[in-house]
């Protein structure tokens, strides 16, 4: 039976098993989720938090992590800087980046949302603001959340996967992980 599991990656948490380049000083899933025959589908920076589902199905995991079928991740963003929204508009037409254009993006300002303290905590400065953003993307290039803000002139001081196809974060401590429902990942809009 296929298994899938919801995961809230904390910061600095490794998205795979094993770390050779460093066994004994980075932590890796394995110090969190000790079930057998799963695998990450997709990947979550190690200086990302946030959901990280694996699953123990080739197929479902490709599903969702392929960028051909659009599977929807929703990430908040902890900017630094007060952007308007504005300046957001690039991110809802697509953002130029070294390796191509971005897909359009949903882009929203947001309340600070109830989040985990992080550890280390977010550094702050008292002459720089910060701001939240929400961006849901239906692609996967590598860091790009945060090099999306940056080319808008807001780099990323935090950010939390928050919701990928219909799965979401809801109800999970940082570190901790259930058993999620098998329904398929929604069609791209």
């Amino acid at each position: 039976m296929t298994r899938l599991i919801l995961f809230n990656k904390p910061f600095g948490v490794l998205s795979q098993f094993t770390d050779a380049k460093s066994p004994t000083e980075r932590p890796t899933l394995s110090a969190y989720i000790d079930v057998p025959g799963v695998y990450p589908a997709g990947r979550l920076d190690r200086d990302s938090e946030g959901l990280l589902l694996l699953t123990d199905d080739g197929k479902l995991q490709a599903r969702i992590a392929n960028p051909k079928h659009k599977t929807r991740k929703t990430y908040l963003a902890q900017v630094e800087g007060a952007p308007t929204e504005a300046d957001l508009d690039p991110l809802r037409k697509g953002v130029m980046l070294k390796d191509g254009m971005t897909r359009p993006a949903e882009a929203r300002l947001i309340d600070p949302p109830e989040v985990w303290e992080r550890d280390p905590p977010v550094r702050y400065r008292k002459s720089v603001p910060d701001t939240w953003i929400e961006l849901t993307i239906t692609e996967g290039k590598n860091r790009q959340v945060r090099r999306m803000t940056a080319a808008i002139g807001f780099p990323t001081l935090r950010l939390v996967r928050w919701r990928v196809g219909d799965w979401s974060l809801d109800g999970i401590a940082p570190g901790t992980w259930r058993e999620g429902p098998l329904h398929r990942t929604p069609k791209p809009r």
